[in-house]
Protein backbone atom coordinates (compact mmCIF):
# COMPACT_ATOMS: atom_id res chain seq x y z
CA UNK A 1 0.00 0.00 0.00
CA UNK A 2 2.95 2.22 0.57
CA UNK A 3 4.72 2.08 -2.47
CA UNK A 4 1.35 2.80 -4.80
CA UNK A 5 1.85 -0.19 -6.50
CA UNK A 6 -0.84 -0.18 -9.72
CA UNK A 7 -1.36 -4.05 -10.87
CA UNK A 8 -3.09 -3.31 -14.09
CA UNK A 9 -4.68 -5.97 -16.50
CA UNK A 10 -1.09 -5.51 -18.31
CA UNK A 11 0.89 -6.03 -15.68
CA UNK A 12 2.40 -9.71 -16.86
CA UNK A 13 3.03 -8.36 -20.32
CA UNK A 14 5.31 -5.77 -17.79
CA UNK A 15 7.77 -8.53 -16.75
CA UNK A 16 8.84 -9.43 -20.66
CA UNK A 17 9.99 -5.88 -21.35
CA UNK A 18 13.98 -4.95 -20.88
CA UNK A 19 13.99 -2.62 -17.90
CA UNK A 20 11.87 -5.61 -16.06
CA UNK A 21 14.40 -8.01 -16.78
CA UNK A 22 17.58 -6.23 -15.96
CA UNK A 23 16.06 -5.40 -12.73
CA UNK A 24 15.35 -8.82 -11.89
CA UNK A 25 18.91 -10.05 -13.58
CA UNK A 26 20.25 -7.38 -11.20
CA UNK A 27 18.62 -8.19 -8.02
CA UNK A 28 18.25 -11.77 -8.02
CA UNK A 29 22.12 -12.69 -10.13
CA UNK A 30 23.93 -9.37 -9.83
CA UNK A 31 23.53 -8.83 -5.91
CA UNK A 32 24.81 -11.88 -4.84
CA UNK A 33 27.89 -12.25 -6.98
CA UNK A 34 28.45 -8.60 -6.25
CA UNK A 35 28.07 -9.48 -2.29
CA UNK A 36 30.09 -12.76 -2.89
CA UNK A 37 32.85 -11.52 -4.61
CA UNK A 38 33.55 -7.90 -2.72
CA UNK A 39 33.76 -10.15 0.48
CA UNK A 40 35.99 -12.55 -1.19
CA UNK A 41 38.27 -9.23 -2.21
CA UNK A 42 38.19 -8.46 1.11
CA UNK A 43 39.51 -11.25 2.77
CA UNK A 44 42.07 -12.09 -0.06
CA UNK A 45 43.50 -8.55 1.00
CA UNK A 46 43.15 -8.83 4.48
CA UNK A 47 40.94 -5.96 5.36
CA UNK A 48 39.15 -8.58 7.28
CA UNK A 49 38.50 -12.58 7.93
CA UNK A 50 35.73 -14.95 8.27
CA UNK A 51 34.44 -16.41 11.34
CA UNK A 52 36.24 -19.53 11.73
CA UNK A 53 32.47 -21.70 11.17
CA UNK A 54 31.42 -19.39 8.31
CA UNK A 55 32.18 -20.37 4.80
CA UNK A 56 32.07 -18.40 1.17
CA UNK A 57 28.70 -20.46 0.67
CA UNK A 58 27.16 -19.15 3.63
CA UNK A 59 28.16 -15.84 2.13
CA UNK A 60 26.70 -16.56 -0.96
CA UNK A 61 23.27 -17.25 0.44
CA UNK A 62 23.26 -14.06 2.72
CA UNK A 63 24.25 -12.77 -0.64
CA UNK A 64 20.85 -14.28 -2.32
CA UNK A 65 18.71 -12.82 0.56
CA UNK A 66 20.20 -9.33 -0.52
CA UNK A 67 18.17 -9.64 -4.06
CA UNK A 68 15.35 -8.89 -1.77
CA UNK A 69 16.37 -4.81 -1.17
CA UNK A 70 13.07 -3.73 -1.93
CA UNK A 71 12.84 0.11 0.07
CA UNK A 72 15.75 1.27 -2.03
CA UNK A 73 14.81 -0.23 -5.59
CA UNK A 74 11.72 1.48 -4.98
CA UNK A 75 13.16 4.69 -4.07
CA UNK A 76 15.87 4.50 -7.25
CA UNK A 77 13.10 3.51 -9.36
CA UNK A 78 10.71 6.87 -8.71
CA UNK A 79 14.04 9.04 -9.15
CA UNK A 80 15.20 7.57 -12.00
CA UNK A 81 11.51 7.29 -13.95
CA UNK A 82 9.06 10.21 -14.78
CA UNK A 83 6.73 7.90 -17.00
CA UNK A 84 4.29 6.15 -14.97
CA UNK A 85 4.03 3.29 -16.90
CA UNK A 86 7.81 2.70 -16.58
CA UNK A 87 7.51 3.47 -12.83
CA UNK A 88 5.01 0.26 -12.50
CA UNK A 89 6.84 -1.94 -14.16
CA UNK A 90 9.38 -1.28 -12.21
CA UNK A 91 7.86 -1.95 -9.06
CA UNK A 92 6.74 -4.91 -10.31
CA UNK A 93 9.85 -6.43 -11.52
CA UNK A 94 10.98 -5.55 -7.78
CA UNK A 95 8.59 -7.12 -6.39
CA UNK A 96 8.69 -10.47 -8.18
CA UNK A 97 13.01 -10.29 -7.90
CA UNK A 98 12.71 -10.14 -3.69
CA UNK A 99 10.08 -12.79 -3.64
CA UNK A 100 12.66 -14.96 -5.98
CA UNK A 101 15.27 -13.62 -3.71
CA UNK A 102 13.38 -14.71 -0.24
CA UNK A 103 12.64 -17.93 -1.85
CA UNK A 104 16.20 -19.07 -3.31
CA UNK A 105 18.05 -17.51 -0.06
CA UNK A 106 15.69 -19.59 1.91
CA UNK A 107 16.02 -22.91 0.19
CA UNK A 108 19.90 -22.54 -0.28
CA UNK A 109 20.38 -21.75 3.27
CA UNK A 110 18.24 -24.85 4.39
CA UNK A 111 20.34 -26.77 2.67
CA UNK A 112 23.86 -25.43 3.29
CA UNK A 113 23.62 -25.06 6.99
CA UNK A 114 24.07 -27.52 9.10
CA UNK A 115 20.93 -28.61 11.07
CA UNK A 116 20.25 -27.48 14.74
CA UNK A 117 21.35 -30.05 17.29
CA UNK A 118 18.36 -30.53 19.60
CA UNK A 119 18.91 -30.10 23.12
Amino acid sequence: ANTCIVFNSHWLNEINSALSIGIIAGLVVGKPLGITFFAMLSVYFGLCRLPSNIKFKHILGVGILGGIGFTMSIFITLLAFKNNHLIAAGKIAIILSSIISALLGSIFLFNVLPPKKSR
